[in-house]
């Protein structure tokens, strides 16, 4: 065991991601003396590769935007596409109010590093390919932490307060047994990259693709080079029910939407598939005296909208607040951890509750079909940029988007339009055992 002194800092971040590096730039920017523990060596693979518009300005703020958009794809929109062949394009710049209107996809290994890299420039010292072994919370005046180093060594550290960017590994969820599965949508997911696949013409070349099918949906995410990540979200049920492989699984279940197949005719994979199953959880605590929860650490729904890195970004914004109250200003931290528990709380059910609802024809329908009715379009494309937190002229329209999205629900039960609803006829030659038909 390593006898070195123990370790001094204001705050120890676990988790490098972008949740984990945007709060240490942040912090460190503050003058705080941020301790940044990343498990991994970046660079490294990860999912979630696609941006949103107003993530853009957070970028900005730590310096970071200049370099990510030099390495990324400019993302000015996302289309639709049904199992019928019918397909809409949600722009960024048709939303309800002037902002950022456009985003980009990025390589999770390049961005992360851009990240690590403007944390590192505000002043966090990193130590990568470190292990946190404890973490000590009963003082709630400090934290003490165990980490270990690649070789070995282990060294104490002491702070005064600890943010878990963790991430899927959950650290304080699963030390406090605290993580929720989410029982109202759970999906599993399997997904790759590859090469050859033909991308949107012009300008929508930097498109997403998203794919309805019969069990879920797909996504297809064009990065720098010829480089397409492509995945499928899906029941749970359904990808239990496979007996083949996973990459054959991946396969059958691209043949279930014929638009997106017929991209991948020329495909090559590059990278092995990968899969995350009960995608969709929740912590019961946000918080506590001397630590918060931020980014896949706290929550994670589902990547439809790809809201992932844009709710990790955004708790890192508001940790950061919330850190530099709890240590300079302790009179406004309470104001401002309240502040930051109603902002993730708005922009979680606001994104939720699409996301739920997503794979029901009733949405599909609406989503295919759109009329601007007193801005209610234009409310959801900005929902969509990421403008979920705020809720300044977004909410009342939105609510009247629900009360669409119940009419609409109950004139499909009265027998209501059918043809951009129906499902293809089974892929032929895609063997219906292997996809638990």
């Amino acid at each position: 065991m390593d006898q070195s002194p123990t370790l001094h800092c204001d705050v120890v971040v676990v988790g490098a991601g972008p949740a984990g590096a945007t709060a240490a730039a942040l912090m460190a920017q503050a003058g705080l003396k941020v301790q940044l523990i990343e498990r991994a060596r970046f660079p490294r693979f990860h999912i979630g590769e696609s941006l949103l518009p107003y993530s853009m300005p957070i970028l900005e703020r730590i310096g970071a935007l200049e370099e990510v958009e030099r390495v990324g794809v400019p993302k000015y929109a996302a289309d639709f596409t049904a199992p019928c062949g019918r397909q809409h394009e949600v722009r960024f710049d048709r939303a309800l109010k002037p902002g950022p209107s456009r985003a980009c996809h990025v390589k999770r290994a390049e961005f992360d590093a851009v990240l690590l890299d403007a944390a590192r420039r505000h002043g966090a010292e990193i130590w990568q390919e470190t292990t946190v072994r404890r973490a000590e919370l009963d003082d709630p005046s400090k934290v003490r932490i165990e980490a270990q180093h690649a070789d070995g060594s282990r060294r104490w550290l002491e702070c005064k307060q600890l943010v878990d960017a963790s991430g899927r590994d959950g650290l304080l969820a699963r030390k406090f047994e605290m993580r929720v599965r989410n029982r109202h949508h759970q999906s599993a997911a399997a997904y790759s990259h590859y090469t050859g696949v033909p991308r949107r013409e012009g300008e929508r070349e930097g498109n997403i693709s998203i794919y309805w099918f019969d069990h879920g949906w797909l996504w297809f995410i064009p990065l720098a080079g010829d480089l397409m990540s492509v995945g499928a979200v899906c029941r749970t049920d359904y990808f239990r029910a496979r007996n083949v492989s996973i990459e054959q699984f991946l396969d059958d279940t691209i043949s279930r939407a014929p638009e997106a197949a017929e991209r991948m005719r020329t495909a090559t994979r590059v990278e092995p598939v990968r899969a995350a199953s009960n995608y969709s959880y929740q912590a019961r605590r946000l918080s506590g005296p001397n630590y918060l929860l931020i980014g896949d650490a706290y929550v994670f729904v589902d990547p439809v909208f790809s809201s992932g890195v844009h709710f990790a970004l955004q708790s890192a914004v508001l940790a950061a607040d919330v850190i530099a109250a709890r240590l300079r200003s302790p009179a406004t931290a309470r104001a401002k951890l309240g502040k930051m528990k109603r902002q993730m709380k708005r922009g979680l059910a606001t994104m939720s509750w699409l996301i739920y609802r997503f794979p029901n024809p009733v949405m599909r329908h609406l989503f295919l079909a759109p009329r601007d009715l007193w801005g209610v379009e234009r409310t959801i494309v900005s929902i969509l940029s990421g403008d979920v937190f705020e809720g300044r002229g977004v909410a009342w329209r939105y609510r009247l988007f629900k009360l669409i999205y119940a009419g609409h629900k109950l004139w499909f039960k009265l027998g209501g339009p059918t043809t951009l609803t129906s499902q293809p006829a089974e892929p032929t030659g895609t063997p219906r055992t292997a996809l638990g038909a």
